[in-house]
């Protein structure tokens, strides 16, 4: 018989930058029992339910508040985050689109093999992974292309380095050529303003900021993003975003398939606890984890993986670290019951990340993991 008692350590503390840590009444909803997804009423009741509080969410400015996005629909995926990056690709791109990819880390280059999958052309624009993206190399990429791009794809927070972009001024030179935007705000949304109202097809999934098991993706559509898909033909059911625009309308209650009716419901409860908070108050919060964690990481000697602090997410850190990161990794866990992640990739020995996001933006969590890293460096 296998011993479960390791991996269900009460007081282990799980400060990774996704899945984060499931709160008790995201742990409830999801135990009751749920309604049938494909014929209950109700069932279609709490998805609308649920799409009306994610669009609050996404569009949360700096100060909390939601400015009304009425030309946007709010969509919920039945798969992981990267569902929504995939799906965005295939329902916008066709064979031979050119598509400008903007890059500064793993994800950026992710969406580049999205576009090749489908049949695309990616055109990289590429700034180094410990750098965020500059307006002024998108605005000399697109002006010399040989041909104008219908869509470009942007990551906000690459969450293997912590590093956040910048996305008002990107966003302003991509609506300059009326170019579609899709962004990937996975690690941001939730933790972080995101300037939805101006984004074609903004990308978040339930194990981040929401605080919410892994098994969803959310997606903002605009209108004029809608009707590039309702264009492009998809030769895929699971990654075609089309059906979705009436899915559980009043009086078209379907789905394209069976939800997945508890992680549903564990979303719902997680958009709650975040709308009963505040958005102003979540943000705060998760700037005050962010920055304790980069002040005693100061003391400890490690410096924040992006070239400025400024660039640095509030919804994780990471740390370039000169001995082995897969060994410190492992003596956090062991020996102090506290497990955060190393880098990607080529990165995978060089980073220890430090995810302050969602139910785990706190202060004294974040003190409790940097107390036993200071410990495991001695």
């Amino acid at each position: 018989m296998t011993d479960t008692t390791d991996c269900l350590a009460a007081d282990r503390l799980r400060m990774t930058p996704g899945p984060t840590e499931i709160p008790a009444p995201v742990r409830e909803r999801m135990a009751e029992p749920a309604p049938n997804p494909d014929l209950e009423p109700e069932f279609f009741s709490c998805y609308r339910n649920l799409t009306d509080k994610l669009t609050r969410i996404h569009a949360a400015g700096p100060a909390g508040e939601a400015p009304a996005t009425p030309d946007r629909d709010t969509v919920v995926l039945g798969g992981e985050g990267i569902l929504g990056l995939e799906a965005a690709i295939a329902s916008l791109v066709s064979p031979g689109d050119r598509v400008l990819c903007l890059s500064n880390g793993l994800y950026g280059d992710g969406f580049a093999d999205f576009v090749e999958q489908y049949g695309g052309e990616p055109v990289r624009c590429e700034i180094s992974w410990d750098e965020t993206l500059d307006p002024n190399a998108v605005e000399a990429a697109i002006e010399s292309a040989d041909e104008s791009f219908d869509v470009a794809t942007v990551v906000h927070c690459e969450t293997p380095t912590g590093t956040l972009n910048d996305l008002e001024p990107i966003l302003d030179v991509l609506e300059s050529h009326t170019i579609i935007s899709v962004v990937d705000a996975v690690s941001s949304l939730g933790g972080a303003p995101v300037p939805t109202d101006r984004i074609d097809v903004c990308l978040g999934a339930s194990q981040k900021c929401f605080s919410a098991p892994p098994g969803l993706a959310t997606c903002t559509i605009s209108d004029r993003a809608w009707d590039r898909i309702e264009r492009v033909e998809t030769a895929s059911l699971y990654t075609d975003l089309e059906p979705w625009r009436t899915a559980a309308d009043e009086g078209e209650e379907w789905f394209p398939y069976t939800h997945l009716a508890a992680n549903v419901l564990g979303l719902d409860a997680a958009a709650d606890l975040l709308l009963e908070e505040g958005l102003e108050s979540v943000f705060d919060r998760h700037e005050a984890a962010a920055t304790l964690c980069r002040d005693r990481a100061a003391e400890l000697g490690l410096d924040p993986y992006p070239a400025s602090h400024e660039a640095c997410s509030p919804t994780v850190t990471a740390l370039e670290f000169s001995g082995s990161a897969t060994d410190l990794q492992e003596r956090l866990r062991t020996e102090h019951d506290v497990v955060v992640a190393t880098g990607l990739g080529e990165l995978e020995d060089d980073i220890i990340r430090i995810g302050h996001m969602g139910h785990n933006a706190r202060t004294e969590r974040v003190e409790r993991t940097m107390v036993a890293l200071e410990t495991a460096l001695k």
